[in-house]
């Protein structure tokens, strides 16, 4: 049968959805939507853009499909429906579900599966499944078994059979098909059995067989109660005759709404004829993009000859007679709840964190061997040093500068831990899966101790007793302890950066420029003392510095060295260097570097708050 000759059917039948329940109905009233972009490096406020155009529409029970050409504005009329957008270019409208003002709770009670895929790579599709279900599902209502049924059944349902216990995949490591990746994508978001779905493009990147699958599952998901809302380009047949109702946009601005099987009526109304055999999706976009010419002359635009027709007559009528119930959670703007508690979102997190870092071995695994490599390499070039002076002060200075850059330096991956994350915590967070503290407290917990302190105590016990320093073992535990405060000031100095800006090229072009500063104004390279007053304040948050100072503290202090047969002290050197060689000369260098590092921290998690969420 032709494609675009399909028999008309009469409005009410067209629109009828056959569920089991109903679902929750969302109508949306007057959407004005803008964006302003910055202009050049000045930051001069450009004009405001509109993107939607005083929408409005109702969406229930079934597939609802919002169609329009790249630009439309489609996947922003979904993500300010779904609460995805900022609040901020929203100058007109308002968006209820089931009469009632949508408050910041909406993002948890339905749920959001965007275009990009973001799961965690290294688990696997059932792992996926159970952390949003340990976070989502509330305790008091679910015991582990019941997660565990939960997921099994989702599983089954979704039909990941056969992939549940595969990996879905990294760059590095092979996993799932998209079709998978994408199936699990929106079993994480059934979880909480939401009977509200939002999905933003769910075919892109999949073949048409895959795509045709998926379309079908979420039409049997609508099947059992569920509202489906999603943005979709150009699908095809297959997948359009499945859609209950169609929205479709041009410039922002709506030219149909109402049953999908009445839109091609609809346009041969004002004259366009749908050649034979084509897609009437593809026939659509034609008429958007003015590909196709109407027979019917006319000055109006299709959007003002949908503003003329009776199907916006009936929304506006039905809208006319929807009032807004009294929600004080609105107008307080109450924070949205979480499921579980802090402390058991911070057990799930860190293990899901350790469960990654152990099935990346290009991280924990490398960064020890590399450890150790320098560390021989270190012992090698200052093996046993001597207490003949000069050789023992310019070896042991040498040495302890070449060591505190090795610690600073080997941190620079780092930059990388919020950046290489970034989609995943805010689709996540955005979710209601767990706090912005649990994330960052997993990484500090979980990446600081088995990444950064383990190896440098496995640096340090090598290429200490290598280089024949000071053989007392409070010394050693000192010369580990400053290696490790170094490192931890260093990584916090990245963690800061890395959860300000979201590109790699940035990101490292601000932790270079800092860790030389601290080089140059350390000590070593430059008499601090000879420098310009203006500029040596610098040195005071230099970790180079503080480094440098403990470690030659430590090592020098009650060390005896010859020269031409006369005895040098240790304590001599310090004095002729400026350096407190007292107990606390050397544990104010400790206290400065664990003030550098909270510092840091504590900026780092408030710059991880002010990560936008916002589409």
């Amino acid at each position: 049968m032709d494609v675009c000759m399909m028999e008309p059917v009469g409005r009410e039948k067209a629109g009828r959805v056959t569920v089991n329940l109903p679902g929750p109905a969302l109508t949306f009233q007057n959407i004005c939507y803008v964006v302003q972009e910055s202009r050049g490096p000045c930051r001069k406020k450009a004009p405001e853009r509109d993107i939607l155009k005083n929408v409005s529409g109702i969406m229930k029970t079934g597939l609802n499909a919002i169609m329009g050409a790249t630009g439309s504005g489609k996947t922003s009329l979904l993500d300010v429906i779904a609460g995805r957008k900022d609040p901020r270019g929203l100058r007109a409208g308002q968006v209820l579900v089931d009469n009632k003002v949508v408050t910041p709770e909406l993002r948890l009670m339905s749920a959001y599966v965007v275009q990009d895929d973001i799961l965690m790579g290294t688990l696997t599709v059932r792992e996926n499944l159970l952390f949003s279900a340990n976070l989502r599902l509330p305790r008091q209502n679910y015991s582990s078994d019941d997660k565990e049924k939960k997921v099994t059944n989702i599983i089954q349902e979704l039909g990941l059979e056969d992939c549940a216990h595969t990996k879905i995949g990294t760059e590095f490591l092979r996993g799932v098909s998209g079709g998978e990746r994408k199936r699990c994508s929106i079993g994480m978001e059934l979880i909480t059995s939401p009977s509200l779905l939002f999905l933003d493009e769910p075919t892109t990147g999949l073949d048409s067989n895959t795509a045709n699958s998926i379309m079908g599952l979420l039409h049997r998901l609508s099947r059992t109660g569920k509202t489906i809302i999603f943005s979709i380009h150009q699908p095809r047949y297959s997948i359009f005759r499945l859609f209950d109702h169609l929205t479709l946009l041009h410039k922002g601005e709506m030219v149909y709404a109402g049953p999908a099987t009445e839109a091609l009526q609809y346009f041969h109304g004002l004259g366009y004829e749908c050649e034979a055999f084509n897609n009437p999706a593809d026939f659509f976009l034609d008429i958007t993009n003015g590909e196709t010419s109407s027979s019917v002359l006319t000055e109006k635009s299709l959007a003002e000859l949908y503003r003329d027709s009776q199907y916006f007559a009936d929304v506006t009528e039905e809208l006319a007679h929807i009032s807004p119930a009294d929600s004080s959670a609105s107008a307080k703007g109450a924070s949205p709840s979480y499921s579980t508690s802090f402390f058991y979102q911070l057990k799930i997190v860190c293990w899901r964190t350790l469960l990654n870092l152990a099935r990346n071995p290009q991280t924990s695994y490398a960064q020890i061997v590399l450890n150790i490599f320098f560390a021989v390499l270190v012992g090698l070039i200052y093996f046993q040093m001597s207490h003949i002076i000069p050789e023992a002060m310019q070896n042991r200075s040498g040495a302890f500068f070449f060591l505190i850059i090795n610690m600073v330096f080997a941190n620079l991956s780092a930059v990388e831990l919020f950046i290489n994350e970034r989609a995943l915590f805010v689709h996540e967070n955005s979710g209601g899966y767990y706090r912005t503290s649990v994330y960052f407290l997993s990484k500090v917990f979980v990446d600081l101790v088995p990444n950064r302190i383990v190896p440098i105590l496995v640096f340090s016990a090598i290429a200490y007793y290598m280089m024949g320093l000071k053989p007392a073992f409070t010394a050693f535990l000192c010369f580990s302890l400053t290696m490790s405060m170094v490192s931890l000031a260093a990584v916090s100095l990245a963690f800061l950066v890395s959860a300000s800006v979201s590109s790699f090229a940035m990101a490292n072009i601000l932790i270079a420029l800092p860790f030389v500063f601290m080089m140059v104004f350390g000590g070593f390279l430059v008499n601090l003392n000879s420098m310009l007053s203006w500029l040596s304040w610098l040195k005071w948050i230099s970790i180079f510095k503080y480094g440098l100072d403990a470690v030659t503290i430590n090592e020098m202090t009650g060390q005896v060295f010859y020269s031409n047969g006369s005895i040098v002290t240790g304590e001599l050197y310090l004095r002729l260097m400026g350096l407190d060689y007292s107990a606390w000369g050397f544990w104010q260098n400790q206290v400065a570097l664990l003030g550098i590092v909270l510092v840091c921290m504590t900026l780092a998690y408030i710059q991880l708050r002010r990560i936008n969420r916002w589409k």
